[in-house]
């Protein structure tokens, strides 16, 4: 690269990255307002642990109060038992929602009542005393169990829910950053003629759009870093060996956010209708690729159609590499399939790309 056309794209690179930062509309909504949510997110599950089981405990029931030691040490991980001796206070308590169930023996019987209402309460009330019960009839049996269970979580003991949520939130910040930059410029550059005056300048076409790419990914990488940076100072965000891995996955994703933008400014004729056919394809996306809340139990439709989205493989590219703690490989097939659609949009975007109005 000569001088002289290097000192033009490093120009066209500052120019364009003081732009943004100056564009205080942009700004916001490129970070501020995707970190708002990181907040939120943070605010209401950050600190939040496994809530346990509310029980109102009416009188003696001798499967709690003389359960061995270490039963009753497993059972308070679980659960929080109030005693009180009025049941029909207790049982008031349920019907109204401020206790998840009560229980009292009658004789050799454990009486269970619960809510209904709480379908996932009632269920795992249901399943934690059938498991009580059949333990004390084995202990009164004098059998020794022939099966036993141990449970523990894939994850980090240290982990914490918000950091499930942080690398979809950031993947949407990336996104609406890439997306919307790239439509609304090429919209307001064709307007106000800055397209034509570049076209007749003596800079190459390449240096104009190697400059956008090196400005959007710049972005990208400041909004990456506020949102770790958040996340580790104020909900205790820990990164697993891989992360670096999100500086390539972020790369190929603003690529691809890019080429939809270039798309939607593309075809646009108004600023108004760039910013709309951006947030028509973004803000969908982004409950399609579960930025905001897990796919696990969505329809298959869902699934189908979020395989197809680069927001949905952004985000678990980022979700391996940052809290899954995959290796670096984990990133690739993402990163391969961001370039692609990049590639493909970015094409489209070409073919119906004009220097004016």
């Amino acid at each position: 690269m000569s001088s002289s056309r290097r000192s033009a794209f490093t120009s066209l690179a500052v120019a364009m990255l003081k732009g943004f930062f100056r564009d205080k509309m942009a700004f916001f909504f490129a970070v501020i307002f995707p970190l708002m949510f990181l907040a939120l997110f943070g605010g209401l599950l950050g600190s939040s642990g496994t809530s346990k089981t509310e029980i109102e405990q009416v009188g003696k029931v001798s499967v709690l109060d003389d359960a061995p030691k270490d039963v009753r040490e497993r059972l308070e991980e679980s659960l929080e038992i109030h005693r009180t001796s009025d049941e029909k206070a207790a049982i008031r308590k349920v019907r109204k929602g401020d206790t998840d169930a009560m229980i009292v023996q009658r004789g050799e019987t454990l009486v269970v009542r619960f809510s209904q209402a709480d379908q996932v309460k009632a269920a795992t009330v249901q399943g934690t005393f059938q498991a009580i019960v059949q333990s004390a009839n084995i202990a009164a049996t004098g059998q020794q169990p022939r099966f036993a269970i141990e449970t523990d979580q894939v994850e980090d003991d240290s982990l914490s829910t918000i950091q499930f949520f942080t690398p979809g939130l950031m993947g949407w910040a990336i996104a609406s950053g890439a997306t919307f930059g790239a439509a609304t410029n090429l919209v307001v550059w064709r307007k106000n003629g800055l397209l034509r005056r570049l076209r007749l300048a003596p800079i190459p076409t390449w240096a104009v759009v190697l400059a956008r790419i090196a400005v959007s990914v710049a972005i990208a990488a400041v909004q990456a870093a506020i949102f770790i940076g958040v996340g580790v100072v104020a909900f205790g965000l820990q990164l697993t060996g891989s992360w670096p891995m999100i500086v390539p996955l972020l790369t190929a994703g603003t690529l691809s956010f890019m080429a939809i933008g270039l798309l939607a400014g593309a075809v646009s004729k108004s600023e108004e209708a760039a910013v709309g056919i951006a947030n028509f394809v973004v803000l969908p996306m982004a409950f399609l690729s579960g930025s905001f809340f897990p796919l696990d139990g969505a329809p298959g439709w869902v699934a189908a159609v979020s395989q197809v989205l680069p927001l949905k493989h952004l985000n678990e590219g980022m979700l391996d590499t940052m809290v899954r703690g995959e290796g670096p490989a984990s990133a690739l097939v993402p990163i391969v399939i961001l370039l692609g659609f990049a590639v493909v949009v970015s094409g489209v975007a070409s073919r119906v790309f004009r220097w004016d109005d």
